[in-house]
C-alpha cells in the first residue's frame, strides 16, 4: 500500500470510528427541563445518569421520567432548595422522550445550629471542641453535605480528645418554610473518657506476644487515640505476614468502672509459604530466571525468610535472606542477606561470598532511611587498565551504607504521578592483592507526570549521578566501577557497553557515571500501552561526572498490563554507535524501565 493510500485508509477508519454509535454522546434517562444554575443543572444530569436504549413504549417513558423525578427532588433538597417542584412527563411525540421539570424556588439558609449532649455530657473544654468543629453559621447555603460533615467532625474531634464510646443519636432538622431556613441538632453521646491498657493478642498463629506488646505506641494509662490504633493496625498490616488485621478496643463491659481499656489485636496468618518465579530477557545479557521459596512468621515476629536464587548468563546466585519488620520499634525493619554468586561480564569475572545486614527506618509514609554494612570475599579476574594483561585479585571488601529514599510516586511498578529520590553512600575498605579504601556516592532522581486528566499519557524521566571518591581507577577492582549500558541503563548498548575501553574492546569501567533517561508512555487500553523513549549516559575515568560526553539510545517499547504491573518490551538502537556495537536491542522484563 502507497503512503497516500494509507494515508486515506487511516482517514476512512477514523471517520468511521467517530461516527459509530460506542462514541456518540450518551443520551440521559429523562431530559432535564427548567431555568437552572448550570451547576444545579449538571448535578441533576449526572444524578438522572445515562440510558442504555431508548425506552421501549409509553408506559417505560414513563416510569424513567418518574424515577428522574425522585432523583431531582434529592438533589434540590440536598442542594438547599426546599421550595421546589418537580414535575415528571413524557413527550407527545412519535417516540415518546421522558423529562422532568424542575422550578428551582428560594435557595434556604442555616439557621440556629446547637449541639444537644447526651447525658454524661463530656467536660466543658471538649463541649467547646465539639462547637469549633461545627463550621457553619447561620446565613450560609443549607446543603445537606454541609450538615452532615459538620456532625462528622464534631464526632471525630471528641473521639480524638479520648472519648472512644462517643456515637451520634438521631439528630433533628427543622426546615422552616416561613423563613426559609433549616436549623439542625445534633444529638451527640460522648461517654465517658477512655485510657488504654496493653496488647490483648487474639489469633491462632505463630506471632509472639510479647514482640507484639513491645509496638502499642503509647504507654499504658494513656489517653486514647484513633490514630495510634490505626496506626499500630497499618503498620501490621504492612508486614504481609497477614492475611487479616483487627485491632479494637475491648467490650466496655469486660472493663471494671475507671478501669485501663485494653486493645484487642485479632491476627489470622496468611498461608506459610510462597513460591515465586520470573524471567528477565536482553540481546546482550541473555536470558535470566529467578526463583524464590519464602516462609511468612517463621520466629513469631511477623519476619519473612526466603531462600532465592538466579541463573543468568551475567549474574547467578543462590543466597538467603531474612527481614524482620518492627525491630525494636514501629516502622523499623532488620534486614540480612547473605549469597554466594557468580558474575561473568565483558568487564571481569568474579566469584565470591557475600553478607548484608541493614536497618530501614521509615520517617515518614513516603521516606526512608537506611544504615547498614557488608563483608565480601571475592575473587576477580580482570585486565589491567594500562597494560591489559591478565589480573587476578582477592579480597575482601568491607563497606557500610547510609541511604535516604523518597517515593511519592502513585505506584511502585508502574507509576502515572509523583517522584522518587535515592541517595546513597557507601565508604569502603579493600584488603587484599590491593589496600584502598574510598566513598562510592550517588544520586538518582525519577519524576513522572501526566498529560491528561485519566492519565492515558505520562511523561517520565530520570537522572542519576555518581562517583567513586578518593579511589584510582586502576586500584578499585573492576567489579566496583561504575558502567552504564543495558536494560536499566542506557538502553541500545550492550551491558557495560558505554564508556572507556581497552584495545581488545574490554570495558573499563570508570570512577564517575550520569545516566539520563526520558520516555513518553501512553496507554491504548486497559492491556495495552506504547512508549517512546531516548537515553543518555557517560561513564568518566575521573571522579567528576562527564555531562558534555553522553551516548545516546532511542527505541520504541509495548506495554502489557498483567493486573499488578506491566511487562515490557523495548527494540532500542545506539546513536554513537561503534564498529563491533549490534545495531539494537531487545529488553524483556516487568515493570516499567523506571
Amino acid at each position: 500500500m502507497t503512503g497516500s493510500r494509507l494515508y486515506l485508509a487511516g482517514l476512512t477508519g477514523l471517520a468511521l470510528l467517530a461516527a459509530s454509535p460506542a462514541l456518540a454522546a450518551p443520551q440521559l434517562r429523562a431530559q432535564v427541563r427548567g431555568d437552572l444554575p448550570t451547576d444545579l443543572r449538571t448535578r441533576i444530569e449526572t444524578a438522572v445518569g445515562a440510558a442504555e436504549r431508548p425506552p421501549r413504549n409509553r408506559f417505560d417513558a414513563r416510569q424513567r421520567a418518574n424515577a428522574a423525578a425522585q432523583e431531582a427532588a434529592a438533589v434540590m433538597r440536598s442542594e438547599g432548595y426546599y421550595a421546589f417542584r418537580v414535575q415528571p412527563g413524557v413527550s407527545e411525540a412519535m417516540i415518546a422522550e421522558p423529562f422532568v421539570e424542575v422550578t428551582v424556588g428560594p435557595r434556604f439558609r442555616i439557621g440556629d445550629v446547637r449541639i444537644d449532649w447526651i447525658d454524661p455530657a463530656p467536660v466543658s473544654s471538649v463541649q467547646t471542641l465539639g462547637s469549633d468543629q461545627l463550621r457553619i453559621a447561620p446565613g450560609q447555603p443549607a446543603r445537606a453535605i454541609d450538615v452532615v460533615s459538620a456532625e462528622a467532625r464534631v464526632l471525630s474531634a471528641i473521639q480524638k480528645a479520648g472519648y472512644a464510646d462517643a456515637f451520634i443519636g438521631p439528630r433533628e432538622v427543622i426546615v422552616d418554610h416561613a423563613d426559609q431556613t433549616l436549623r439542625p441538632t445534633f444529638r451527640i453521646s460522648a461517654g465517658q473518657p477512655v485510657r488504654l491498657d496493653s496488647i490483648r493478642l487474639e489469633t491462632e498463629g505463630a506471632t509472639r506476644s510479647d514482640w507484639l506488646a513491645g509496638l502499642a505506641p503509647w504507654p499504658s494509662g494513656a489517653t486514647y487515640d484513633p490514630d495510634s490504633i490505626a496506626s499500630l493496625e497499618r503498620s501490621l498490616v504492612e508486614t504481609g505476614a497477614y492475611d487479616q488485621v483487627t485491632v479494637a478496643l475491648a467490650p466496655l463491659e469486660e472493663v471494671p468502672e475507671g478501669g485501663l481499656r485494653p486493645v484487642v489485636v485479632t491476627l489470622t496468618d496468611r498461608k506459610p509459604h510462597r513460591l515465586e518465579a520470573g524471567a528477565s530477557y536482553a540481546s546482550s545479557e541473555g536470558l535470566g530466571a529467578d526463583m524464590r521459596w519464602t516462609h511468612f512468621n517463621r520466629f513469631g515476629l511477623a519476619d519473612t525468610s526466603a531462600v532465592l536464587g538466579r541463573v543468568s548468563t551475567v549474574d547467578s546466585r543462590l543466597g538467603v535472606e531474612v527481614t524482620l519488620p518492627h525491630w525494636g520499634r514501629l516502622r523499623q525493619s532488620l534486614n540480612g542477606y547473605a549469597a554466594a554468586f557468580r558474575r561473568e561480564t565483558s568487564a571481569y569475572d568474579e566469584t565470591g561470598i557475600e553478607v548484608r545486614l541493614d536497618v530501614q527506618r521509615k520517617r515518614s509514609e513516603v521516606a526512608y532511611v537506611t544504615v547498614g554494612a557488608a563483608l565480601d570475599y571475592t575473587q576477580t579476574e580482570e585486565k589491567s587498565t594500562s597494560a591489559s594483561a591478565l589480573v587476578q585479585r582477592e579480597q575482601v571488601v568491607g563497606s557500610l551504607l547510609g541511604a535516604l529514599a523518597i517515593d511519592e510516586t502513585d505506584d511502585v511498578l508502574d507509576p502515572k504521578t509523583g517522584w522518587r529520590v535515592d541517595v546513597r553512600a557507601e565508604p569502603t575498605l579493600l584488603t587484599g592483592s590491593v589496600t584502598l579504601s574510598y566513598v562510592k556516592a550517588s544520586l538518582q532522581g525519577t519524576a513522572y507526570l501526566p498529560l491528561d486528566g485519566d492519565r492515558r499519557t505520562v511523561l517520565a524521566g530520570r537522572a542519576k549521578a555518581g562517583s567513586i571518591l578518593g579511589g584510582t581507577l586502576g586500584g578499585v577492582p573492576a567489579s566496583r566501577r561504575f558502567y552504564a549500558g543495558g536494560g536499566g541503563s542506557v538502553r541500545g548498548y550492550v551491558f557495560q557497553g558505554i564508556g572507556p575501553h581497552l584495545s581488545d574492546n574490554t570495558p573499563v569501567g570508570g570512577l564517575s557515571v550520569v545516566e539520563v533517561s526520558g520516555e513518553v508512555r501512553h496507554r491504548l487500553s486497559d492491556q495495552w500501552g506504547l512508549v517512546a523513549f531516548v537515553d543518555a549516559g557517560s561513564v568518566g575515568v575521573s571522579q567528576e561526572p562527564a555531562f558534555n560526553a553522553l551516548d545516546l539510545g532511542v527505541g520504541l517499547g509495548v506495554r502489557y498490563n498483567l493486573g499488578f504491573g506491566p511487562i515490557r518490551f523495548d527494540l532500542a538502537v545506539p546513536l554513537n554507535r561503534r564498529s563491533d556495537d549490534p545495531s539494537y536491542q531487545i529488553y524483556v522484563s516487568i515493570g516499567q524501565s523506571f
